[in-house]
């Protein structure tokens, strides 16, 4: 009788498992389907927004986004899922905002400048043409928390950065024109597949010596 019932429960489980996994995996469908979360595929106009959430992976709790009318979802090269609310013409603008989501219980929220966010998949990540008169860095991770710079073994000097929206950033380098083309591939060829430019100025006072 023991038997019997363990062999039920085992077949119980494996009959709903399925189901189980399908339904975490489609938690945000819903907002997605009603447009409460919108899945951007092109950054354009207007460039400010206030973000309110950077995941490494879409949160499984729809409740998070219950205050607010509509989220834009943003898959990220640097491998977070970010998400932000509000469009806005100017920095002021979205500055003037910020009390009122802290206030919906989104109290870490932050102003972005989208056009700083790198879509994964996004074509312009294989078309980019570098600018002959700008200094490039190659990005190799982002990560919420610090590691040591020494984890990216295959580099003699690794940079770190914190920026604006709490995520730490590693990169390694300065190059110009084809160069940094150049040295980006050889940083994919070790690895890195997620690796991309960036102009070091931008980043440059983010640094962490």
């Amino acid at each position: 009788m023991v038997k019997l019932i363990q062999y039920f429960s085992v077949a119980l489980f494996l009959l709903v498992q399925p189901y189980v996994v399908r339904a975490k995996a489609d938690k945000l469908a819903n907002l997605r389907s009603s447009k409460k979360i919108v899945a951007v595929s092109d950054i354009s106009e207007p460039y400010f927004a206030i973000q309110i959430l950077a995941l490494e992976k879409p949160p499984q709790n729809p409740s998070f986004f219950k205050n607010i009318e509509k989220a834009y979802e943003y898959r990220c090269s640097d491998g977070y899922v970010r998400y932000t609310v509000g469009q806005f013409n100017t920095k002021e603008e979205a500055l003037q905002n910020i009390s009122r989501i802290k206030a919906l219980g989104y109290v870490e929220c932050f102003v972005v400048d989208i056009r700083h966010f790198r879509l994964k998949n996004s074509e312009t990540a294989s078309t980019f043409v570098p600018d002959g008169q700008t200094l490039y860095t190659i990005q190799l991770a982002a990560y919420r928390y610090p590691v040591y710079t020494s984890e990216f073994k295959e580099f003699d000097e690794v940079m770190e950065f914190y920026m604006d929206d709490r995520i730490y950033r590693y990169t390694v380098g300065a190059y110009k024109g084809d160069e940094a083309l150049q040295q980006l591939k050889k940083v994919k060829d070790m690895g890195y597949q997620h690796a991309y430019l960036v102009p070091l100025e931008k980043y440059k006072p983010y640094r962490i010596e």
